[in-house]
């Protein structure tokens, strides 16, 4: 059984990884792209299975100028967490984590409200004292479909990496 001392630094971990997540979500919800060098490591990677494509992206500014380009369709975003899931190992400064997320839209070509859902694998590395994303990885769940009325949600396997191998 791990000591009080070990349970409090995983937990302190834990809450400052939350928060990084939390604060992607803000950085995409407000599209503040120069935020990400505050949160990904310059070595970040971004691997994308979209369901139907497939993509990588290396570094925070090719990451945020992928994902700007990619909102320029929605006049209205939110970045949803939805559920979340940490394992830290305190001793190696690194941490896996699996982040459930919903993203609420509306086009501005016709004011459609569509949604998307997906997971983000991640890896965590503490580096000086904080924690950084490392490595990225989303699949896409289910999406709205384009074509259709806006309850129409295509759907995709559900990804799924072991934390540990993150």
């Amino acid at each position: 059984m791990a000591s009080t001392q070990e349970r409090l630094a995983e937990a302190l971990d834990y809450l400052d990884i939350r928060r990084t997540q939390n604060r992607y979500a803000d950085i995409v919800t407000r599209r503040a792209w120069s935020e990400l060098h505050e949160i990904m490591r310059p070595t970040c990677s971004l691997e994308l299975n979209l369901g139907d494509q497939q993509m990588r992206f290396d570094g925070p500014d090719a990451i945020g100028a992928f994902i700007g380009e990619s909102l320029t369709q929605f006049e209205f975003f939110e970045f949803v967490i939805l559920n979340t899931v940490i394992e830290v190992d305190v001793a190696a400064g690194v941490a896996g984590a699996r982040m459930y997320m919903q993203e609420l839209r509306q086009n501005v070509s016709d004011g459609r409200r569509t949604n998307a859902y997906g997971v983000y694998h991640d890896r965590f590395e503490r580096h000086e004292g904080r924690w950084w994303i490392a490595r990225r990885r989303y699949g896409s769940f289910s999406r709205t479909v384009v074509p259709g009325p806006e309850h129409e949600q295509v759907v995709f396997p559900l990804p799924e990496f072991d934390l540990g191998s993150l």
